[in-house]
């Protein structure tokens, strides 16, 4: 994947990722409509499909609200990359498939409207502007083919007739 980053700071918790007012809607494109919100008013419409958010520590913490993870995934936002993410907010993200990563050192070197290529399977991130590629764990196996299927739910039914 490629894009475009958007730049948060640290502990960017889940009622600014999605504001408590729209907890009650569930159409994931109404959600999408008011992605980031809370921490710039102007984002869902700066966003465009295939974006990436960069942030710092404790991405999505606060409540566990499932809400923030797929308000993120519809807004288009191919990845998140941050220094670290919040326990709860880490699983929910790969129980709907959106594709996150933890890599402090690529944080640090990449700043709002940069662009970036991520290889989720390997590992890498690779700031278009400078050239340097940043490594980070890759997820095992089990939990990148549920992300590539597209989340928890789209895993189970494609492996229950095994």
């Amino acid at each position: 994947m490629r894009g475009k980053c958007w730049k948060f700071g640290d502990h960017v918790d889940t009622d600014q990722i999605i504001p408590a007012r729209y907890l009650n809607v569930s159409d994931p494109a109404e959600l999408a409509a008011h992605c980031m919100e809370g921490a710039d008013a102007e984002f869902p419409k700066k966003i465009r499909r295939g974006d990436l958010i960069v942030a710092g520590e404790n991405f999505g913490c606060g409540s566990s609200r499932e809400h923030a993870p797929i308000c993120i995934k519809q807004s288009g936002v191919a990845c998140v990359i941050a220094k670290s993410f919040a326990r709860i907010f880490f699983r929910n993200a790969i129980n709907i498939g959106l594709p996150i990563l933890e890599c402090p050192q690529g944080v640090e070197a990449i700043a709002e409207g940069d662009e970036v290529e991520v290889d989720l399977a390997a590992g890498k991130i690779r700031h278009l502007g400078t050239g340097k590629t940043f490594t980070t764990a890759p997820f095992p196996r089990e939990l990148q083919d549920i992300i590539t299927a597209g989340g928890l739910m789209n895993y189970a039914r494609k492996t229950a007739h095994r």
